[in-house]
């Protein structure tokens, strides 16, 4: 075999896995010289970020229950003013993609360090990316200083987390390994951890869909996230990426759901151009065709399959392939609007990829 020029960068952060070990919330403030963190959730977690404050005492700046989907920028002005008024100088995300993204859009205005304690699959804790939603279209960019300085993953945060929004929320995970596949700057090491991430997952979904309780099964999940997340922060994402921001923003459609419909769209229209990829994708999979074996385990889980369903709206498709090919990202193969726009109707009549 022989190995390719390469450039490995790590950018460090300290990683805190296992049952209970949310109970380290304090300790792990501690090690960062916080003194005051406000706690942010959903509102639909906000009873979670209550338990988790108790664990602060009178190191709780309180909590804001406020995330929403695609961070939009007001709800990100209105949270800065928050965490300001209660004289916090750090942030405890719990929850999923929204949560942190809004610890981010925190951190990004005032560079307050975040903690996060993840209750899904996002993989948004291990990276540098951000984005923000503002007059119907999401700005993402990149900057260290937004993401979290710890991680704390817990099996036990997530066992509340429902079966739907677990797979596809494992589905997301697998997304951003995907891509990593083919990244042009991965390195071996990048390649690596997304096909482990990848394995990882495609075991641990089917064993939470016969049980959702399984902490193993979570924990293995978990796991899985926590390596695909660190890939989707450390290279460039593709077509997928790009197609995912420009629907998710535009037209406000479910994170997790959006990138479980789009996948196999992506990576069918990349195969020929990425043969490597495919290979390691299959393995992982274990299936004899990458993209055939995304789909039967898509399948098998009983997600979502077209854009139809997950809310997109049919006269959306032509606005979004325009904006797709506007400021495209790298990718294997060079972005052709009519192609695209090809995929994008087969996405959201829930045909086969190809």
């Amino acid at each position: 075999m022989t190995i390719q020029a390469f450039l490995h960068e790590e950018h460090a952060s300290r990683v805190v896995f296992g049952r209970g070990s949310h109970a380290r919330v304090a300790d792990e403030l501690d090690a960062l010289g916080v003194r005051r963190a406000l706690v942010l959730t959903t509102p639909e977690q906000t009873a979670l970020g209550e338990r988790i404050a108790a664990l602060l005492g009178d190191r709780s700046a309180g909590v804001y229950g406020g995330a929403v989907m695609h961070v939009p920028l007001e709800s990100a002005r209105k949270a800065i003013e928050v965490a300001r008024e209660a004289g916090a100088d750090a942030c405890v995300a719990v929850g999923g993609g929204s949560t942190i993204g809004l610890a981010k859009a925190i951190a990004l205005e005032s560079e307050l360090p975040i903690l996060a304690l993840p209750t899904t699959y996002a993989g948004s804790e291990m990276t540098p990316l951000y984005g923000i939603t503002a007059n119907g279209e999401k700005k993402t960019g990149r900057d260290w200083k937004v993401a979290p300085r710890t991680v704390i993953y817990d099996p036990e945060l997530s066992v509340g987390l429902p079966l739907g929004i677990s797979v596809t929320s494992g589905m997301n995970a697998i997304a951003h390994a995907a891509e990593g596949l083919y990244a042009q700057n991965a390195s071996p090491v990048h390649r690596l951890m997304a096909e482990e991430g990848i394995r990882a997952l495609a075991v641990a979904l089917p064993a939470l869909q016969r049980d959702p309780s399984d902490l193993d099964a979570r924990g293995d999940a978990l796991y899985g996230a926590w390596l695909c997340g660190a890939v989707l922060g450390r290279v460039q994402m593709g077509l997928h990426h790009k197609l995912c921001h420009v629907l998710g923003g535009s037209f406000n459609l479910p994170h997790a759901e959006l990138h479980t419909v789009m996948l196999p769209h992506a990576l069918a229209y990349n195969a020929e151009a990425a043969p490597q990829a495919m290979q390691a994708l299959a393995r992982a999979l274990g299936s004899e065709d990458g993209v055939a074996g995304l789909v039967a385990l898509g399948r098998a889980l009983g997600v979502p399959r077209s854009l139809r369903e997950i809310g997109m709206p049919a006269d959306g498709l032509e606005r979004a392939a325009e904006l797709a090919v506007a400021a495209p990202y790298p990718n294997p193969r060079p972005l052709d609007r009519e192609a695209l726009r090809a995929l994008l109707q087969r996405a959201f009549d829930g045909a086969e990829p190809r």
